[in-house]
Formats: C-alpha cells, structure tokens, sequence
C-alpha cells in the first residue's frame, strides 16, 4: 500500500474530494513525522506504538570489498504493533497452514 491506496480509501469511506483527502492525509503524516523528530512517541490504540530509540554505534562490513566499517551512532523509529493488529497477523497465520 502507498500513499496514494491511502488517499482513495480516505476518498471512498468519506466521500471527500480528492484535494482534501491529500491535504487530510498529508497532515497526519506531517504530525507523525513532527512527533517523532521531536522524540515523542505515538499510540494509536489498536494499531501499535511508534517510538525513537538510540542506536549504538556498531560496526558494520562494506558488501563490495568486506572491509569494517564504523557505523555512528544515530536514532531509529520502531514500531510494535497493538493487540488488535497482532491478533490479526496471527490468526492469519494459524489459517494459512
């Protein structure tokens, strides 16, 4: 899914034009990125949690010449998913088996 399968299901569950389902979603996702620059952590109930976490410095390998290469130490948004999204990937795969 991309950001466009996202405006059209805004589209089709509302009825909005496209021009305020693009500002719409657009907004959000500018609150989202606003939220997590500024370290704060995000909760949609049922969907999941995003958060920022220190990353540590590591020490990684260049694929093309295997030489080592220092990785600096940064930040990093992660996601766990709620109990609603989790019970969904779940049952979907005790059904495939």
């Amino acid at each position: 899914m991309i950001k466009q399968d996202i405006v059209h299901y805004v589209i089709e569950r509302t009825g909005l034009p496209r021009t305020k389902a693009e500002a719409a979603v657009d907004t959000v996702f500018e609150g989202l990125k606003e939220a997590l620059a500024a370290g704060d952590r995000i909760e949609l109930r049922g969907f999941g949690v995003f958060s920022v976490r220190a990353r540590k410095t590591g020490i990684g390998r260049n694929p093309r010449t295997g030489t080592e290469v220092t990785i600096a130490p940064g930040k990093a948004v992660r996601f766990k998913p709620g109990k609603d999204l989790h019970e969904l990937k779940t049952n979907g795969a005790k059904t495939e088996s």
